[in-house]
């Protein structure tokens, strides 16, 4: 009934104490915004409920489990590779999960390398989506630690903010879900930490939502400058369609170019199947095909193809798992891993983001 759901609603709220800072009112708190928008969640009579006392008890207690969380020590490798065993053996027991595999990896130095920064905010988000609270409180740690240089990383050389803005997005409606059923699900640490890591979340996504690109003064060639049949060539080897109409707002010559008929044409043909077209053709007045529009909306019912500069590869005859260096391997012959087979480059396989999370499930 309303009556027991508003109570529960209450009681809710009471277990995890005021989300606001002492002495501030709630609407003034940038977490009562975000959990607004979850239905159920708060309402004008549950405002009440957040006196001068427990604001400032609920503060500094959630403050200083938060500190404790992130003080404490933390070890984490930075390993090439490691062995991905699913079962006990004679000589290995136990089997390896998602969060030591997600520990062990250097994935720290990854985000650096601009061929493997996609892949991992790619993995990233898909943990966000359904694997957060599978993880270890250590592999939760070192996930936000990871995500938190990211966001730094991007804020500081304005790359791929688009691609971290919907990876926050995942996050922070997974964490508001998360906080919502607290007591249906169970959560590593206390509630206070997760409360924190959504108002974490939640000042990233504010910092990138004002983040301005300042416009470099370069007296050098720039891209304007570059024949037309150059910047078309560019614009046929981008697989997104949101980069394509990013770099089509740089310059009217970019502009028209981005609007060709051909290149999205090409890109659903790439993505897509002929089926799929079929389920979702759409013609302009004149009959034509209109492939720009229906990149989009093929886009929302179906998954496009992914691509990476570099990925983290298993090798079937080791069951390892490890980042490939390609300058290494051309320069000494390195497989990136102890491989014991005689051919050891037919034996690797790419791994997905997606891939990587199913390798451990059991």
């Amino acid at each position: 009934s309303g009556g027991e759901e508003g109570s529960g609603v209450t009681s809710l709220v009471l277990s995890i104490g005021a989300w606001t800072s002492a002495g501030q009112n709630l609407q003034e708190a940038p977490l009562y915004h975000q959990l607004e928008s979850c239905p159920g969640i708060l309402n004008s009579e549950d405002e009440e409920i957040f006196s001068n006392e427990e604001h400032e008890y609920a503060s500094k207690k959630r403050k200083k489990d938060h500190f404790r969380n992130d003080t404490n020590t933390q070890c984490f490798y930075r390993e090439n590779w490691i062995y991905v065993h699913k079962e006990s053996t004679r000589e290995r027991h136990g089997y390896c999960t998602l969060g030591e595999a997600f520990n062990r990896l250097d994935f720290s130095s990854a985000i650096q390398d601009i061929r493997r920064f996609n892949y991992v905010v790619r993995l990233l988000q898909l943990i966000a989506k359904s694997q957060l609270t599978s993880l270890s409180g250590v592999a939760q740690k070192n996930y936000f630690n990871i995500l938190d240089k990211i966001v730094q990383k991007v804020l500081g050389d304005h790359q791929n903010p688009r691609l971290i803005k919907d990876l926050l997005q995942d996050l922070s409606s997974t964490l508001c879900i998360l906080i919502r059923g607290v007591g249906k699900s169970v959560l590593v640490g206390n509630i206070n930490i997760w409360i924190c890591r959504l108002e974490t979340v939640l000042r990233w996504q504010q910092q990138l939502q004002n983040l301005q690109m300042t416009e470099q003064v370069d007296s050098g060639l720039t891209l304007s400058d570059l024949p037309v049949h150059m910047l078309s060539n560019i614009l046929y080897r981008l697989s997104d369609g949101w980069d394509i109409v990013t770099l089509g707002q740089v310059t009217p010559t970019l502009s028209a170019l981005s609007e060709d008929r051909q290149l999205w044409k090409k890109l659903c043909q790439y993505h897509f199947g002929e089926k799929q077209f079929c389920r979702h053709l759409i013609l302009s007045e004149k009959g034509h095909v209109e492939w720009k529009l229906m990149y989009f909306a093929l886009q929302k019912h179906y998954p496009t193809k992914e691509q990476y500069g570099d990925t983290l590869h298993f090798c079937r005859h080791c069951s390892i798992l490890f980042w490939k260096d390609c300058r290494l391997a051309l320069l000494l012959e390195d497989s990136g891993h102890p491989c014991t087979a005689a051919d050891p480059d037919s034996c690797f396989t790419p791994v997905s983001p997606q891939h990587f999370i199913d390798l451990f499930k059991y």
